[in-house]
C-alpha cells in the first residue's frame, strides 16, 4: 500500500486516518513518502511478533520492493519500523515451528531472495535501527547501502543459540561489511552489541543517542537521505552499481566495472547539466536523465 505525508502521520497517531485503518486491516509493511520529495520509505509494522519475517510480511516486503522498483520518482529508500523498540526481531520461529523441513529450506531460500532484492535495489537504500535487529533483522539491514542505529539498539546474528546458521545472506554480508574476524566471533558466539559497538566496528555508518520518541535513527537516516537527495541520481546509482559488482571481482575487473558505468554516465543531461553548473556558479538542477 502506498502512502503519503499524511498518511504517515495517521499511522504514527494510532487513532484514525487511511494508515492507521490499513494497519488494522492487517497490512504490515507499507510504502510511505517521506518528508521531501524523492525519498521512499518503507514502513515496518507488525507490533504483535515484533516485525519478525513472517510469510504474509515477506510476501508485502516483496510487493514494496517492486512498487518502488521501477519508480523513476524515488531517489532514496529508507526502512523504518513503526514498532517501537525494534527494527526486525529476527524469524518467525512460532511460524517456522509449523513447517516441515522442505518448507523451512523453501522459505530461507526465499529470505535470501527478498535480502538480494533489496540490495539490487537501483537507488540508495538506509536502514534506520531505532531497536532490536537480530537474526533476520540485521540481515535486511545488512542488505541496505547505509545503516544508521541508535545507541541504544541491539543487534546480532544470534541463529547459533537456536541451533541455526545466518541462512538469508549474514555469513556473506557481515564479514564484506566488517571483517572476516570479527564476523566470525559475532556469529560463533551468537552475541548481541549495541549501536556504539556497531559503530566502532564499520557494521553502521552512524550511531545517535536515542531521543525520547523512539526515533533518532530514523532521524538521522532522514537527515542522510535528504543529504543524498539533491546529486545526480543516475551517476549515484551507476556508483552503486559500480560498487556492489566491483566488491565481487578482482580489482582489475572491478576498474573494468567502473569504465562500463562512467561510460553510461557521459551523455547524461545531468552531466551537462553538472559542468554549466560549475562554470555559471550556481547549484545544479539534477533530473536523473
Amino acid at each position: 500500500m502506498r502512502l503519503g505525508r499524511a498518511g504517515r502521520a495517521a499511522l504514527r497517531g494510532g487513532a484514525g486516518g487511511p494508515v492507521a485503518a490499513a494497519a488494522r486491516r492487517g497490512a504490515e509493511v507499507l510504502v510511505g513518502a517521506g518528508e521531501r520529495s524523492g525519498i521512499a520509505e518503507i514502513l515496518m509494522n507488525r507490533p504483535h511478533a515484533r516485525n519478525s519475517l513472517g510469510k504474509v510480511f515477506v510476501n508485502e516486503l516483496f510487493s514494496a520492493l517492486e512498487e518502488l522498483r521501477f519508480d523513476e520518482k524515488v531517489r532514496v529508500v529508507v526502512f523504518k519500523s513503526e514498532v517501537k523498540g525494534v527494527f526486525c526481531a529476527g524469524a518467525d520461529l512460532k511460524e517456522r515451528a509449523k513447517m516441515d523441513d522442505e518448507e523451512v529450506g523453501h522459505f530461507v531460500k526465499r529470505l535470501r531472495n527478498l535480502m538480494d532484492e533489496i540490495a539490487a535495489l537501483p537507488v540508495p537504500t538506509i536502514a534506520a535501527i531505532d531497536g532490536y535487529a537480530l537474526g533476520g533483522g540485521l540481515e535486511l539491514a545488512l542488505a541496505c547501502d547505509l545503516r544508521v542505529a541508535a545507541s541504544s539498539a541491539k543487534m546480532g546474528l544470534i541463529e547459533t543459540t537456536r541451533g541455526l546458521l545466518p541462512g538469508a545472506g549474514g555469513t556473506q554480508r557481515l564479514p564484506r561489511c566488517i571483517g572476516i574476524g570479527l564476523a566470525k566471533e559475532l556469529i560463533f558466539t551468537g552475541r548481541q552489541i549495541d549501536g556504539q559497538q556497531a559503530f566502532s566496528m564499520g557494521l553502521v555508518n552512524h550511531t545517535v543517542p536515542q531521543n525520547s520518541e523512539g526515533d533518532a535513527a530514523y532521524q538521522r537516516a532522514l537527515a542522510l537521505a535528504k543529504e543524498i537527495l539533491p546529486q545526480a541520481p543516475f551517476a549515484v546509482k551507476m556508483g552503486k552499481l559500480a560498487i556492489n559488482r566491483g566488491m565481487e571481482v578482482d580489482i582489475a575487473s572491478g576498474m573494468a566495472i567502473e569504465g562500463m558505468c562512467y561510460a553510461q554516465n557521459i551523455p547524461t543531461r545531468d552531466r551537462q547539466e553538472g559542468m554549466a553548473a560549475f562554470r555559471e556558479k550556481r547549484p545544479p538542477q539534477f533530473t536523473g536523465k
